[in-house]
């Protein structure tokens, strides 16, 4: 499943710094103002969208985009009460300043917002031809049109409202692949993939020294005694003088390689072994502990088909520690974050279970094995070199007894000069077995890394994951609603509170809100008989909803609501009854993040309430706290004081 395998274990928020969704240039046009303001009201956030077409307005850029999205922020999650008398009045005489050019897409919607308007101030107005009206307007016009007027619009249009509402909400919830795509959001940008280098051929001076040295010795030794023996015109141990060098020349080549073949099983057995040996594990420091982590996360997760888990996790932990090295020491000096290469741990982690799977784990122990043919020469070559050697080395003491100190000096210097040889081709081995592997681990990660970016090709935007959460809230309330059997015109006023669930993670976009992978939602719908609280958890994958539970109390229950704001930046929700109960919802986590660029914890605050609807939700609990039924029989009256009064109470 692709959710699942996308999962990070220790995620503590992604910033999506990458993504100039909602930042602007240092010295913005209106135009870019305006474009920024839009996808901010489609994030939700609709104080800063407001404030930013504000500003591409007073710079005269007027267009007809710009005269349908402006009314909409403006009232976008809002109730008229909610409007102060100057945004009343702005909004009552905005056809003044805000003139339509051209007849398109745009200007109808536009001409149905101010139809919409003047009809939710005539209370008996019959609207069934303004309802077909904006049934009939493009899917990105209405769409915006019901998601951002329903708090705002009252009265006989209420439900009519309302019905077109729910049945764009059901239609949408899961367009565009919503379940196959809303995992890749909380995927940060993947880092590009590293493998460790070899480490390089490490040969110590005096090694050099030893096999210089001796091979300057031994050699002249060597031939010395060839001499003696060609002058002393001894046949037959001349014969065996060359059958010694030519069985030491295959003896040391055949032996280098089963040398080699056996020091490096026996080292990669050493690394596969469950147990470290004493002193050769350091302990890892933070860094590798997370990538540790998250190497045991799926490797639990990809447990081999008949494996019991603890057993697979046993016999796989020292691959576990040699991985995790390889990882660490790559990325260690880069200041990529795990979660950046978290794609590359799940990739290793897999392939080490596939390769059980495919038997082929172990193939090293076969590849390394050292072939009898190697074995048989190595054996061979060593005994044609001792026997020719002794035979030559006695004729020619026995020609002269000058032979005596090239022949010690032969064997003796030569043992030392071998030695030292032999420990520089192996390093050399080493360092082009190490290479070669490498290699081939740095073209499987290269086409991992190609694969997981095609895969998150299709991330969401902020405005799908917010079009998503609306859909979802909608399906919420329209719960609700069936279960106290009330019509929208039912309810006085709604409100929602959107929080992170538990440690779920979360990501978010630079410059817009939190997103959540599962959300604790409470919705209170104000009614003539009290309040009625639904809670339910929201899984944002699929937009299902889960432990439900609901509540109900008096108007004068509620003794108090407010949002309290600690050091560390995080925000919380708080509902207090007179029987003491007290309910709370984190709505921002503590900033424990480290952004790649920095962004002031405020702004970001902002953003986040704002889209999550705090403003109204506090206008709402707020007022009933305070006034109790005495404010639930104002709102009732609010179509009252309507655009057209200048009296219109400041919210």
């Amino acid at each position: 499943m692709a959710a699942d395998d996308a999962q990070v274990g220790v995620q503590a928020g992604i910033v999506h710094g990458d993504v100039n969704y909602y930042t602007t240039s240092p010295d913005p046009s209106p135009e870019e103002k305006f474009e920024i303001g839009v996808r901010f009201l489609e994030g939700g956030a609709t104080g800063r969208a407001l404030r930013l077409i504000d500003e591409a307005l007073a710079s005269n850029y007027v267009t007809n985009r710009v005269c349908f999205y402006w009314p909409l922020a403006m009232v976008s999650g809002r109730t008229r009460r909610e409007l102060s008398a100057q945004e009343a009045a702005r909004l009552r005489d905005s056809d003044r300043f805000l003139l339509i050019t051209c007849d398109d897409s745009w200007a109808d919607g536009v001409r149905v917002i101010r139809r919409l308007l003047d009809a939710a101030e005539k209370p008996d107005a019959d609207v069934r031809l303004l309802m077909t009206e904006l049934d009939e307007l493009r899917p990105a016009q209405r769409t915006m049109i019901l998601r951002h007027m329903e708090l705002f619009l009252d009265g006989s249009i209420q439900d009519q409202m309302w019905h077109l509402t729910l049945r764009d909400a059901r239609e949408q919830q899961k367009a565009s692949n919503r379940e196959d795509r809303v995992w890749k959001f909380f995927q940060p940008e993947p880092a590009a993939p590293r493998v460790r280098q070899p480490e390089q051929p490490t040969v110590p001076v005096s090694t050099w020294f030893k096999a210089v040295s001796g091979m300057l010795v031994s050699v002249p030794a060597t031939l010395y005694i060839g001499l003696l023996l060609v002058q002393g015109g001894r046949v037959s141990a001349l014969l065996a003088y060359l059958l010694s060098v030519v069985g030491g020349c295959l003896a040391a080549r055949a032996g280098l390689d089963w040398c080699f073949r056996s020091v490096r099983r026996k080292a990669m057995d050493e690394g596969y072994a469950p147990t470290p040996r004493p002193g050769t594990d350091a302990p890892p420091d933070r860094f590798a502990r997370r990538i540790d982590h998250q190497l045991a996360h799926y490797l639990a997760k990809y447990v081999p088909d008949g494996m019991d888990r603890e057993v697979w996790l046993t016999w796989t932990a020292g691959i576990r520690r040699r991985i995790r090295d390889e990882v660490a020491d790559a990325y260690r000096d880069t200041g990529d974050k795990v979660d950046a290469f978290n794609w590359l741990i799940r990739f290793r982690a897999a392939e080490v279970a596939r390769q059980w799977n495919n038997g082929t784990l172990w193939n090293y122990r076969q590849e390394l094995a050292t072939p009898r043919r190697t074995m048989a020469i190595a054996m061979l070559g060593a005994m044609a070199f001792a026997a020719g050697g002794a035979w030559a080395a006695s004729d020619a003491v026995q020609a002269d007894w000058s032979a005596v100190p090239s022949v010690v000096l032969a064997v003796a210097v030569g043992w030392i000069a071998g030695s030292a040889w032999l420990r520089i081709a192996l390093e050399h081995r080493r360092y082009g077995a190490d290479k070669s592997a490498l290699n081939k681990l740095s073209a499987e990660c290269d086409a991992a890394y190609v694969r997981w970016k095609k895969r998150l090709a299709d991330k969401p935007d902020d405005g799908e994951m917010a079009a998503w959460l609306d859909c979802d809230r909608k399906m919420l309330l329209d719960e609700a609603l069936r279960h106290y059997r009330l019509k929208m015109s039912d309810v006085v006023a709604y409100a929602f509170i959107e929080a992170r669930s538990g440690s779920a993670t979360r990501a978010r976009i630079k410059g817009g809100p939190w997103r959540y992978r599962k959300y604790d939602m409470k919705i209170f719908l104000i009614t003539a008989d009290g309040v009625r609280q639904c809670n339910a958890r929201l899984h944002i994958e699929d937009g299902s909803l889960h432990d439900r539970n609901r509540l109900n109390y008096r108007f004068e229950a509620v003794t108090a609501v407010h949002v309290r704001q600690a050091d560390d930046n995080s925000h919380t929700f708080e509902l207090s009854l007179m029987d003491g109960q007290k309910f709370t919802a984190q709505m921002i986590g503590p900033e424990l993040e480290e952004q790649q660029q920095p962004e002031d914890p405020k702004d970001v605050s902002e953003v986040s309430l704002d889209a999550a609807g705090l403003r109204h939700t506090l206008h709402v609990l707020e007022g009933v706290a305070a006034e109790g039924k005495a404010w639930m029989t104002r709102e009732r009256r609010r179509g009252g004081p309507g655009l057209d009064d200048p009296g219109c109470p400041a919210a």
